[in-house]
This record gives structure tokens, sequence and C-alpha cells, in this order.
């Protein structure tokens, strides 16, 4: 659930170059830069929250740079935009959308969303800070919000190729899959790929995709979901109203989707932190490295019971936990 009462984006805009003539006007009037700022609910930061987002630094989608700013580009209705976040301070992002301004009110919503500014874990924390193993890790990553896929077809996308296979492998297949359905553009020095549609996944062929290192099943898998999205059989909004155990119901009747998957795609890709993938072995792995002997499984179902309606929280926590033991974050 999202918190109502935190203020709105405060935006401003900066023309880019004087108009040349009414066709120039007109086309520069809709590329003007807009740099927005938007609210976040205290403690936020960005940091942890794209990596918990994008995983690994080899997310050729989702970018975090040295200078602690997120870049992304989305494809609009009139074309590509390109965000890029940056947090200044504790209570504010500033976004800067350069693209078609048509485009923009849906994309600072996107950002808001995919980057879960107003989500309010006072019960996760709390929570936390009972469980003995769990509260140090907690304190560190204090800041980190769930984050979403911006949309339903990422979110399967991404569920569907890391099915029984490791961080790295799963991120690599998804990277070819990236590269070779799409095309790059280049901002702050960067290669941007906006992710790819369903539309542009059902019109590669099926050797193109085994290429990239997608089974056949998985190939199979992710063209009945981006035909099902085509049509309305499964529709976003939809599952959005839909109490979680149902929208899980919904998920698992394509076939390829377990239980597993579905939970991942409701976490990622619909916010829901009721839900947490068990038998995932990121999240043993991550166990061990917190705490020896890991907890036993009756002990993880006590701390998920716990946790309640945010048990999700724990799993972001858990794969922070792995990318700071490789170096990879600094809490």
């Amino acid at each position: 659930m999202t918190d109502t009462n935190v203020p709105g984006p405060v935006v401003a805009r900066h023309p880019l170059a004087a108009p040349r003539g009414p066709l120039a006007a007109s086309r520069e009037r809709r590329q003007v830069a807009s740099e927005v700022a938007i609210p976040v609910r205290r403690p936020y930061r960005l940091d942890l929250t794209v990596n918990a987002l994008r995983r690994l630094a080899t997310n050729l989608v989702d970018i975090f740079t040295a200078d602690g700013r997120y870049l992304r580009a989305i494809d609009g209705a009139h074309g590509v935009m390109v965000l890029s976040v940056v947090q200044r301070t504790p209570d504010a992002l500033t976004v800067t959308l350069d693209g078609d301004r048509r485009d923009r009110a849906a994309a600072l919503a996107l950002v808001s969303r995919t980057l879960g500014v107003d989500r309010d874990l006072a019960h996760f924390d709390r929570a936390a800070a009972r469980v003995p193993w769990l509260r140090p890790l907690a304190r560190r990553m204090r800041g980190v919000k769930p984050p979403r896929y911006p949309t339903l077809w990422e979110a399967c996308v991404n569920a569907v190729a890391f099915q029984q296979v490791s961080l790295h492998a799963a991120s690599a297949i998804v990277a070819r899959l990236i590269t070779g359905l799409g095309s790059p553009v280049e901002r702050r020095g960067a290669a941007l790929y906006p992710f790819p549609s369903p539309a542009r996944f059902q019109a590669a062929d099926d050797g193109a995709l085994r290429r990239a290192g997608l089974s056949v099943g998985k190939v199979a898998t992710l063209r009945r979901a981006a035909a099902a999205l085509g049509s309305g059989a499964l529709d976003e909004m939809a599952l959005e109203r839909t109490p979680t155990p149902e929208a899980a119901g919904i998920l698992r009747e394509l076939k390829g989707i377990g239980p597993w998957t579905a939970a991942v795609i409701l976490l990622r890709g619909l916010g829901r932190l009721d839900v947490f993938p068990s038998n995932d072995s990121g999240v043993a792995r991550s166990l061990r490295l917190l705490v020896s002997p890991a907890p036993s499984a009756p002990e993880i179902d006590q701390v998920l019971a716990a946790l309640g309606p945010q048990r999700g929280m724990l799993y972001y926590h858990l794969l922070l936990a792995r990318l700071e033991a490789r170096g990879n974050i600094t809490a």
C-alpha cells in the first residue's frame, strides 16, 4: 500500500535549446528537460534500493553510476524517455526526465512506483529488531525500500529466466536477451537499453531466444506470458486489485509458472510484501553468510510469521547481504 499523504513532486523545467522555426519549436517544446523533486518516506537510500532492483552491476537496464545516479531508458508512448535519479537530501529524490513531455507524467509515476518512495516499513523494522541474527543486517540496510519492475512483463521475464540457475548465470541470460532484442541510447557516457517489449519478444525467432540462453521450456513459458498480456487474459491492473492468494493462482494458471516464480513476480513485479519466495537457493546461501549454523526451516517460518505482511523485505535484505559480502555494495 502507498501512503497518500506524501507531498507531490515539484517540477522545474529547463529548455535545452532555443527553437529555430515552427517545426523545430514544436519538437523542442516537447523535448524540454524537466527536473522533478520527489519526496520520499524516510529513511530512504537510493543506492540500496537500486541495488535490490538490479541485483548485479552487470544489469544493462538499471544503471547505477559511480557518482550515485540511477539511469534508465523506458519506452514511452511518444518515444524513448531517459530517467536520471539522484538523492541529494534525505527527504527527496531529484529526477531528470529527458524525452517527450507528453510521456512525463506517466514516467514520473513509474519512477515513484519502481523506487518505492512512499512505502512505510515500520512493521518490518520492529519485527526485525526482535530477531537476533536479522537485527544487525536490518540496521545496516536501513533505508532500502522494496523496488518494483516497471511492468508485469519485465517481472515475468526476470522471474522465469532466474528459475533454477545461479544469480550470475541468469543475469547473463537476461543481458544477452536485452542486447539481442534492443538497441541502446547513449546518455551520460552510458549505453541504456529499454527493456524489450512483449511484442518484440514474440517477433524474435526461437533460435535467437535460445542463443541468449533461455531453455526451450522458458521460451515457451514467456511466449505464453506475452500472449496472455497481449490478449488481456493476464491484466496487470486487474492483478493490482486482486488479493495475493488469488493473484498467485492466476499467475500459476500459466504453464511454467509455479509457486516460486509466482511469488517472485508478485514481490518484484507488484510490490506484494506479504509473499516470500520459498525454496530459494540464494536465500539459503545468504543465510549461511549471516549466521552459523543457518536457521532451520521451522525457525525461518517463525521469522516469516513475525514479519507478517512485510515478510518480503527479508528477501531483499538477504540479497543485499550477499552483495555486501562480495563487496558490491557498502552499507
